[in-house]
């Protein structure tokens, strides 16, 4: 299995977070919060036809404490 992880928009993202317990909180322009229940945050940019780099998609899910293979599984 390739530990790359596939290009993803922002709603793709939120997607799979919401499975793990993500809510979105507010909006402000293209940024969307979310939070989840024990207190975990993250901000997700939602751009119109951009995927999300790979620097940034690791930052959200170290906000997250989501692993790889945890956030694979969630897509």
């Amino acid at each position: 299995m390739s530990h790359k992880l596939p290009a993803l928009t922002g709603k793709e993202i939120i997607r799979a977070l919401s499975k793990s317990g993500f809510v979105e909180i507010r909006t402000r322009g293209s940024h969307h919060f979310l939070l989840h229940s024990d207190g975990r945050t993250t901000v997700i940019a939602c751009h119109a036809g951009e995927t999300v780099g790979s620097g940034l998609l690791k930052k959200i899910l170290r906000d997250c404490e989501l692993t790889r293979e945890q956030f694979r599984a969630l897509l």
